[in-house]
């Protein structure tokens, strides 16, 4: 089993960290550990999240954390969760 992050959630997630910081570094640094463990926990948490309001499709979940939703792929063929984004609620 991989976790894999896309590019555009590396890419929003630069962009929230860096609006966080800009206002308390502390606040981003908590952020950003309480995240990086919810998503490495998804795959044994993944069934219990509701199919994501984004997509069509039952394989996508919606991770919900603070003021964010971060849409989680369950690839079963590649044993795999992608992380394909992340955005504000």
């Amino acid at each position: 089993m991989k976790i894999i992050c896309s590019e555009l959630y590396e890419k929003q997630l630069k962009e929230i960290l860096s609006e966080i910081a800009s206002h308390d570094f502390k606040t981003a640094k908590d952020f950003k550990t309480y995240l990086d463990t919810i998503i490495i926990n998804a795959p044994t948490k993944s069934r219990k999240y509701k199919q994501s309001v984004f997509f069509d499709d039952e394989n996508i979940k919606d991770i919900e954390y603070d003021k964010y939703t971060i849409p989680l792929l369950i690839d079963d063929e590649n044993d795999s969760y992608i992380v394909l984004g992340i955005v504000k609620k």
